[in-house]
């Protein structure tokens, strides 16, 4: 039953909804996030009025929230909706709730604001996806927020997580109702010690983990892969995914095993997985002076392993790095990145600190031409598979477009 919203509640709203449109009107973007801003300030429990009487879905993790939401949304079918804008803190959900009336919202959310937003939205499913190193000069140490995660899950119910992530494990520990999922996650540096003990954790070859105080990976689990099946008990759904990465059909799996537990045909939800192309510009192929150009987010070292690992054979790597306050100031995360898969490779380097990353690929003995001028070059009929962190991937973007 539809509860209806009180006075401020309508107000704030409306709002919202005001300065959205004045800002797209004057140019200065979308609106998502100083409309949201403006309802937060005139009602500070907006984003529970918002939620009061619809079916909410959130999704977070370090890597990968945009594109598992996006797949969550196509899974669960018509009338579903979310912040597609990527705006993930709290004034972006507001602003998104107000502009799609949806009945059904499945909300990507920076990690950092998990726990405001479950408290805010009572969510019928949590999807919990992983925890890595992100910008560490401007952001919370990750043992911290699996910790804060912790709390906020104490007692919460229709979480689906994965249990091959440690950290993500210790988070959910505490929830009443958990489905374990094991999505493949190759990135362990950030879980050498146990977030219990801190005695050193052990690792299989199958993506098992244990410490000797008896923390391990669940092994109740309710879903996982296989040669590009996804299983959830005896049931099978075959992948057709249009975006490529063994990180995207992990992805594809926790939304089907959370499709599953709101009580969704899985079968129908897997198919239609295969519409998503690209979000946001990732994934999406651009024609660039001749070139085929396939354009690849990844911000932090877990990232850009698996960006690197998904380059085809056939594709000339390029990579742009900068340094802004969105990308993190400090560049030396770069010596982090797994680079065993460029072996043989010849990387081109783009960006604000083409220079640090070419220096990291030389130490790493992989071959590094450096960029200076990108309009410098003519035209050619090179496959390329540019991968960008945050700035970088807005400048290509933007200059793709408008090839």
């Amino acid at each position: 039953m539809k509860v209806p919203m009180s006075p401020r509640a309508r107000v704030a709203s409306g709002a919202v909804a005001l300065v959205n449109r004045l800002s797209r009107r004057l140019g200065r973007g979308d609106g998502m996030v100083v409309g949201g801003w403006v309802g937060l300030f005139l009602d500070p429990h907006l984003l529970s009025d918002l939620t009061r009487s619809r079916e909410v879905v959130l999704v977070s993790g370090t890597n990968g929230k945009t594109t598992t939401a996006a797949l969550m949304r196509l899974a669960w079918g018509h009338g579903t909706g979310g912040n597609t804008t990527g705006a993930n803190m709290p004034q972006g959900h507001v602003a998104a709730l107000v502009s799609d009336r949806s009945p059904r919202m499945v909300l990507e959310v920076d990690e950092a604001y998990l726990g405001e937003i479950v408290h805010s939205t009572r969510p019928r499913a949590i999807l919990l996806l992983n925890l890595s190193r992100d910008q560490l000069d401007r952001a919370a140490e990750v043992r911290n927020l699996a910790l804060r995660w912790r709390e906020a899950l104490e007692g919460c119910s229709g979480v689906v997580a994965n249990a091959n992530d440690p950290l993500v494990v210790f988070a959910a520990e505490t929830a009443t109702q958990v489905r374990w999922v094991r999505i493949p996650t190759p990135w362990r540096k950030d879980a050498a010690s146990c977030p219990h003990c801190t005695r050193p954790l052990r690792f299989g070859s199958e993506g098992e983990w244990w410490c000797d105080c008896g923390f391990r990976r669940p092994e109740d689990w309710c879903g996982h892969l296989r040669d590009g099946v996804v299983w959830l008990g005896e049931r099978s759904v075959p992948l057709h995914l249009s975006i490529p990465g063994a990180v995207n059909e992990g992805n594809a799996l926790i939304v089907l095993s959370t499709l599953d537990l709101l009580g969704g045909d899985a079968l129908a939800g897997g198919a239609r997985l295969a519409e998503l192309r690209s979000v946001g510009g990732r994934y999406q192929v651009f024609t660039w002076r001749g070139r085929r150009i396939r354009l690849i987010l990844a911000k932090n070292p877990a990232g850009y392993g698996e960006a690197l690992a998904s380059v085809d054979s056939r594709e000339r790597l390029w990579i742009a790095i900068n340094a802004r306050i969105a990308d993190g100031r400090d560049p030396s995360w770069l010596y982090d990145i797994d680079i065993s898969s460029l072996t043989g490779r010849e990387v081109m380097c783009l960006g604000e600190r083409r220079l640090d990353l070419a220096t990291r690929l030389v130490y790493g003995n992989v071959t590094a031409e450096v960029l200076d001028d990108p309009d410098s070059l003519g035209v050619s009929s090179e496959e390329i598979c540019l991968v960008a962190n945050y700035t970088a991937f807005r400048e290509w973007r933007a200059r793709l477009e408008a090839s």
